[in-house]
């Protein structure tokens, strides 16, 4: 595997730690900011959104600049994002803050999915999308609990206060060991928006966007989940988020190789089947820890699993536009992250935490059944003949 797979997999895991972060100190951000959890848990969507929004715009409007040059700009804005957080002393600020890290971040890991399968040979490609969707899945593991411990030691800014110091140490890796990237030839907007013609490519991304959002309005308030639903103290929360975390790296790496050796639909399809019943059957677990163990980490490894032999699968239907297509994937993704959050605050508001799993089962059976559609589309070959005058 080529070394700048792992340089970009690094970026990534920075960029998820200021995405996901947040869900583990929830109510250190509510106390401190005199809010509730559901606008504390607003600071988690509008991130996604701006993510979600701004990543196909940027790769477009920055399709010709070099890649090393572009990826050293957005980490330097990236990088004050995370100051403003630091030093801010109100919601307002701090919302600010999340809007810069989220405008820079969004480019910053369309870039290292766009770059990496084209840094390995075709075989190695969706591997090397499992790697950089490992680094984000990484973020979750060393992430999400090391802001519940340090920021319960030494409050919720001390987090992102490490997060800075990482940015700058990605700035330096990026400087001295990236090599000057030519961008490929940018895809006229036109053609690229044509692929949204397909149903197999629109039902594809609305799968990502539907199980993200399933998966997200419970895990965006788990914390607040398993202190409702069981006795647990704040360290042993902690080890179920690194419980999750780690079993979400592996399903980066997992799904990627899955996609390679048994072909992208199959693993797609099965590991939504599966996770779609795990979710549901978290709050059923509560009683038993370590049965709750156990369907926390087959949730983790499912949740960063399905992603790899998505991108894959959509780089397969529509070749020619391969980087608009991981880039609507990644807005799909995330538009699901901050739609799910924004919904599991309404139900943990409205009526208990305990219905955020069954609402978001519910999403994820309706994903499921998007990806038979798309699966069961076709791509017709004669459109791509279209774009290119034949």
């Amino acid at each position: 595997m080529d070394k700048r797979v792992y340089l970009l997999m690094m970026i990534a895991f920075v960029i998820g730690m200021v995405e996901l972060i947040i869900g583990g100190i929830l109510d250190l951000i509510a106390n401190d900011l005199n809010i509730t959890l559901g606008q504390a848990g607003f600071l988690i969507t509008i991130f996604s959104l701006i993510f979600a929004i701004m990543s196909p715009i940027l790769l477009v409007m920055t399709a010709k600049m070099e890649r090393k040059k572009l990826m050293m700009i957005s980490l330097f804005i990236f990088l004050i994002g995370n100051v403003i957080t630091v030093f801010s002393s109100t919601y307002s600020i701090v919302f600010l803050g999340r809007v810069i890290s989220a405008t820079s971040g969004a480019l910053l890991i369309i870039l290292c999915l766009v770059m990496s399968p084209g840094l390995v040979e075709r075989k190695y490609r969706a591997r090397a999308i499992g790697l950089v969707s490992m680094g984000v899945s990484g973020a979750i593991v060393l992430g999400v609990p090391f802001g519940i411990l340090i920021g319960n030691t030494l409050g919720w800014r001390a987090p992102f206060v490490v997060i800075t110091i990482l940015t700058l140490i990605s700035m330096l890796g990026v400087y001295f060991l990236m090599e000057k990237v030519t961008p490929t030839p940018p895809v006229p907007i036109k053609d690229q928006l044509k692929t949204l013609q397909s149903p197999k490519i629109v039902f594809a991304h609305a799968t990502t966007f539907l199980y993200m959002t399933g998966h997200t309005a419970l895990y965006a308030y788990l914390k607040p989940f398993l202190q409702a639903s069981t006795s647990l103290d704040g360290t042993w929360i902690s080890v179920i988020y690194f419980a999750f975390g780690f079993a979400a790296v592996s399903g980066g790496g997992i799904g990627g190789t899955l996609g390679d050796l048994f072909g992208t639909k199959q693993t797609i399809v099965f590991s939504l089947i599966i996770f779609g019943i795990i979710v549901y059957s978290i709050p059923y677990m509560t009683f038993n820890i370590p049965l709750l163990f156990a369907g926390v980490v087959i949730w983790g490894v499912l949740s960063w699993a399905i992603s790899p032999a998505m991108q894959s699968y959509l780089i397969e239907t529509s070749p020619e536009t391969s980087d608009t297509q991981q880039s609507l994937s990644n807005s799909s993704l995330h538009f699901g992250v901050a739609f799910g959050s924004f919904l599991g605050g309404i139900i943990i508001e409205q009526t208990s935490v305990n219905q955020n799993a069954l609402i978001g089962s519910i999403l994820i059976a309706f994903s499921l059944v998007t990806a038979y559609l798309s699966i069961k589309s076709r791509y017709s070959v004669q459109t791509r003949k279209e774009w290119q005058g034949e």
